[in-house]
């Protein structure tokens, strides 16, 4: 036993004990980055707030990266704050403060070192999951437990909850000088993604960070950072945690510098762009929003109080404005599918400006015996490829792109409510991309499996939680239950 797992034994036992006493089982946050409606149960839930923090951490060597262990329940800002001092930050950061590990694994989680790192749940060495059996289990990529290790991503906790997890961390530098290149059209910027995931250079500069927006088929940027150890001439590191706005840079500066730690949250302070719902870009009202309210976490609250007591749309209905349906969604297309899902979006979806986000799998699918426990076999110790996530299964070697939109639109011209977003998931199978779940999803029972792990999911729902203590992921993601 670690000495981490000593020093948590107290907490583990009482965790599984609450489980094994539930018949219906719902984790204690006190915040979500989901957006999808819930079924109003905000009763108590499970405590386990004991599991935060970094627990531990470990150099690099030779032939090992520096990891770190740390609790499920760990915020992304707790988290790098506590590994900056060392010189050390996740792989990929996603873009909000109050993601925690946990969910970024359970869930997806990507920002712009995906196209280099992949997504959160692929630096994770070793899972340590509470299961629906009251049973705490340590999952890693070849132990007894690797199918839960494996079909963990993209479970949204219908198969348990991490309570720790082990990580590999990379080095950092104190800057990032970024690089903001526009393109007048899209498929430029397309073929430019291409070159700069499979070399990492753009234009004889190193390529660290890969992100991009797209404020109309005219206008699209990517921006390029690189690591740097000073400021390279630039006056001073920009703030945009203030009055100044990060995705407004983008259009008006061709360089820029950022520290680290203001890089890597360059998005929460607006919410990316969608503070401006809320009046909080107004540069009046702005001057006097206290600067702790500057956050995404302030704006989720309002969308959730909107969502729950619907003032605005009832003010919208007395003005005789149409119903508006929220289109919150992250997709991944395959690169080479990319510019079609763009060109049919910007012309059948009113929303600007648009996040793009280059991702690929770190590694090739991992080979695995068919007879391993939890899975069928199809004669003993056969060996084949597997999905190396196959919940949420795409295709090793393979770029693609992550396309983020969110916003809404008006109901009109005898539409219901769902039909934009129904109308989105069709287009973004049919070009054999996926969607995220932390949004509102309408597939119906038989495309859900087809697309979200099927049997796989299913044997593996059956071992770690045979009575149903945690809702299906189907329940979770499109019934809201």
């Amino acid at each position: 036993m670690t000495a981490v797992q000593t020093d948590l034994s107290g907490a583990v036992a009482r965790a599984e004990a609450a489980v094994r006493a539930s018949d219906r089982v719902r984790l204690a946050k006190k915040t979500s980055n989901l957006f999808r409606p819930r079924d109003g149960d905000r009763s108590a839930g499970l405590d386990l707030s004991a599991f935060t923090g970094v627990f531990s951490t470990t150099g690099a060597t030779e032939d090992r990266p520096a990891t770190a262990t740390v609790g499920g329940l760990t915020t992304y800002e707790q988290l790098v704050d506590e590994l900056l001092p060392l010189g050390q930050m996740p792989l990929v950061v996603p873009q909000l403060k109050t993601i925690t590990l946990g969910g970024a694994v359970t869930g997806l989680g990507i920002e712009s070192t995906s196209f280099r790192d992949g997504l959160p749940h692929e630096s994770v060495t070793e899972l340590r999951v509470l299961t629906g059996t009251g049973e705490a289990v340590t999952a890693t990529a070849d132990n007894e437990h690797a199918d839960l290790f494996r079909a963990f991503p993209n479970s949204y906790g219908s198969l348990g909850y991490a309570l720790t997890l082990t990580i590999e961390t990379a080095p950092t530098r104190p800057y990032v000088v970024l690089r903001h290149v526009r393109f007048d059209r899209l498929p430029d910027l397309l073929d430019a993604v291409g070159m700069i995931m499979a070399t990492r250079d753009w234009d004889g500069e190193e390529v660290d960070f890969l992100d991009g927006v797209v404020f109309s088929a005219t206008e699209s940027y990517l921006t390029l950072g690189r690591w740097a150890d000073d400021l390279e001439g630039h006056p001073g590191p920009s703030d945009y945690t203030g009055q100044q706005i990060y995705y407004r840079s983008i259009q008006h500066k061709r360089r820029d510098v950022l520290t680290v730690r203001d890089y890597l949250w360059r998005w929460d302070t607006d919410w990316f762009w969608c503070s401006r719902a809320f009046g909080a870009q107004h540069p009046a009202l702005r001057r006097v929003w206290p600067k702790q309210w500057l956050r995404s976490d302030f704006y989720w609250r309002i969308q959730d109080l909107e969502a729950r007591r619907g003032i605005v749309a009832g003010l919208d209905r007395l003005r005789g404005r149409p119903a508006q349906e929220r289109v919150i969604q992250d997709v991944e297309i395959p690169l080479d599918r990319t510019g079609e899902f763009l060109d049919w979006f910007l012309e059948n979806v009113p929303i600007e400006p648009v996040w793009l986000c280059p991702v690929q799998l770190r590694d090739p699918a991992p080979e695995h015996v068919t007879d391993a426990p939890g899975e069928a076999a199809e004669a003993p110790g056969t060996r084949h490829t597997a999905p190396p996530w196959p919940l949420y299964p795409m295709r090793p070697g393979v770029p693609y792109v992550n396309v983020g939109f969110w916003s809404a639109v008006p109901i009109t011209d005898g539409r219901v409510h769902g039909d934009v977003n129904r109308a989105i998931e069709e287009k973004v199978t049919e070009l054999g991309g996926h969607k995220g779940l932390y949004s509102e999803a309408f597939y119906d029972e038989e495309t859900f499996a087809a697309l979200y792990g099927g049997e796989i999911y299913d044997r593996t729902k059956e071992r770690y939680d045979p009575h149903g203590r945690f809702p299906t992921l189907y329940d979770k993601a499109v019934r809201a239950r």
